[in-house]
């Protein structure tokens, strides 16, 4: 078995998966958008409910400062809004704004797109076998 190019794929299957979002993004005419804001908009969409920025970064396993990045984008173009916390003036909450809301049958649809096309040719079994296999090597770099 030839195993040197695993990661290689993995980096490679990354890349392609970033280029089909970015061009599903273009095609519902969200060019402003990065496919990376994704993953906050799926934590919002989930939640229905205010996020503190820890509670985020947490959440989609990304650093302070790359979460930082993304709500400052995700603000400018007005998808989500951020406020002090009730509870603690220290702590800012973030929640979805109506543009923000109205962008979900557009985000649920590229979802589908990118899993579907992902998946096109896996069994059940094979894709859970993938993702038990994943979370293996996930772990070994934890």
């Amino acid at each position: 078995m030839n195993d040197k190019y695993i990661v290689y794929f993995i980096s490679r299957t990354k890349k392609k998966i970033m280029t089909f979002i970015e061009k599903e993004l273009q095609k519902e005419g969200l060019n402003d958008l990065i496919p990376s804001c994704g993953n906050i908009l799926t934590v919002l969409y989930e939640n229905n409910s205010p996020l503190s920025m820890k509670e985020i970064s947490k959440l989609i396993g990304k650093d302070k400062s790359t979460v930082t990045f993304l709500i400052n984008k995700l603000l400018e173009l007005e998808y989500i809004e951020k406020f002090k916390n009730d509870n603690d003036k220290r702590k800012l909450n973030i929640v979805l704004t109506n543009k923000g809301k109205k962008l979900r049958k557009k985000f649920d649809k590229i979802s589908k797109n990118v899993y579907n096309t992902a998946y096109k040719n896996f069994t059940i079994e094979e894709k859970e076998q993938f993702l038990n296999l994943l979370k293996k090597l996930n772990n070994n770099f934890s």
